[in-house]
């Protein structure tokens, strides 16, 4: 089965989840990206982004969690320290079986980027279901952390 089409609804649920995030509260995070208010699940940030030459963006990090019913996502935004614009960053199907898992996440934004600092957000959301219909975000971990954007 390819992932191709899965990947434009992966970008419209990373999305979703950034949009819900402006308006939700965050969870604290700690220096290295790692969520600090949500137990056993966690998501991290890798410190370096790769930006290719076509403008591609990839994004990575680790994550953990448990108590998953329905599908879950790593979705990630990138927006620049001098601008409120927000990127969606693709989207990984994540397991949540307790372990520690890694993410890499690539899309390409609407704008053209330039190397150099930038803001990651990662996030484990799980849609709820009913009837096989999704629902309802449910979030379990949110992380943070200022990356260097660097060309590849």
């Amino acid at each position: 089965m390819s992932l191709t089409p899965v990947r434009p609804l992966l970008g419209a649920l990373g999305l979703a989840a950034a949009a819900l995030l402006l308006s939700a509260p965050h969870a604290a995070t700690a220096a290295d990206g790692t969520d600090t208010g949500t137990g056993t699940d966690t998501v991290t940030v890798d410190p370096t982004a790769r930006l290719a030459a076509d403008g591609t963006v990839t994004l990575s990090g680790t994550y953990r969690c448990t108590g998953a019913d329905g599908p879950v996502f790593v979705s990630s935004a990138l927006s620049r320290n001098d601008s409120p614009t927000r990127y969606g960053i693709g989207g990984t199907r994540a397991v949540c079986d307790g372990a520690r898992h890694t993410w890499s996440n690539t899309g390409t934004p609407a704008g053209a980027l330039d190397p150099g600092a930038a803001r990651v957000e990662a996030t484990v959301m799980e849609l709820t279901t009913q009837g096989g219909l999704p629902l309802m975000p449910r979030f379990h971990a949110v992380g943070q952390r200022d990356v260097t954007l660097t060309r590849v």
